[in-house]
């Protein structure tokens, strides 16, 4: 393994690693091809469950579509938002904008997020065409669809989303270098160690450390990846300011 330079450790050290750190084989022993390619399909299985979880991802990124009029647009690879490949469509959308195209600069609108498909049919006007200011997510496989409410005008808007970034989830062969920051590393190997135990019938037991270490290098995973986001009240709940005229200002 790769231990002296993390960039050049591979999937297949890391499903070595976690097949002897789980107990199914000891110091000298070498795992059969069957036992690397089972940990390597629970490897792919288990950043696939990763990606989804906020705090198990490291970071964000933001797609910019501009708008053709369309009451709908794809999200996912090759999709109008193109996740690239490979890749699948986002699970949900964690912040969404509209863009105003014309005028010297472009200028960002932040949009509110219909979180269900029952929210989304209560709109009356679906094919209005005129200033954006919600989107619904209708998270369809393989290609998710965004719908803007208002639709917004061709040429004069885009749209702008939100996602957790797509950790590496599948792999060439096992010489595939692993593409994650360093102190995925550690819990990797060490949850990849615990979901391998039960194929080989093998359970904890009073001192055993490695499910400390696999919840500890997690732990580490989730406080580097914390981002709290502004809390932002919704406009039904807060109160209208009241203009003070001594200060010429609303509060």
């Amino acid at each position: 393994m790769a231990v002296l330079d993390p960039s050049n450790t591979t999937i297949g050290d890391i499903c070595t690693e976690s097949l002897r750190e789980s107990g199914a084989f000891g110091v000298g022993q070498t795992p059969l091809s069957e036992d690397i390619n089972g940990a390597w399909t629970r490897l792919q299985w288990m950043l696939q469950e990763w990606e989804r979880k906020r705090w198990h991802v490291y970071a964000e990124v933001t797609l910019v579509h501009n708008s053709t009029g369309a009451q709908s647009y794809t999200v996912g690879p090759g999709g109008d938002f193109n996740t690239g490949i490979p890749s699948v469509r986002p699970a949900r959308i964690e912040a969404a904008f509209l863009r105003q195209l014309v005028g010297n600069q472009p200028v960002d609108y932040p949009l509110e997020l219909i979180q269900s498909r029952e929210d989304y049919t209560r709109v009356t006007l679906k094919s209005l065409v005129s200033f954006t200011s919600a989107v619904f997510y209708d998270t369809a496989w393989p290609l998710g669809f965004l719908y803007p409410v208002p639709i917004a005008q061709a040429n004069v808007y885009a749209l702008g989303i939100t996602v957790l970034t797509q950790l590496p989830t599948s792999f060439a062969s096992l010489a595939t270098r692993v593409s994650l920051p360093y102190e995925y590393y550690t819990s990797v190997m060490t949850n990849l160690a615990m979901r391998l135990r039960p194929k080989y019938g093998i359970g904890t037991w009073p001192g055993d450390v490695l499910p400390g270490l696999a919840k500890d290098g997690l732990s580490t995973v989730k406080s580097i990846n914390t981002q709290i986001a502004r809390l932002i009240m919704p406009k039904e709940i807060v109160r209208p300011g009241i203009y003070n005229i001594f200060s010429d200002r609303s509060y």
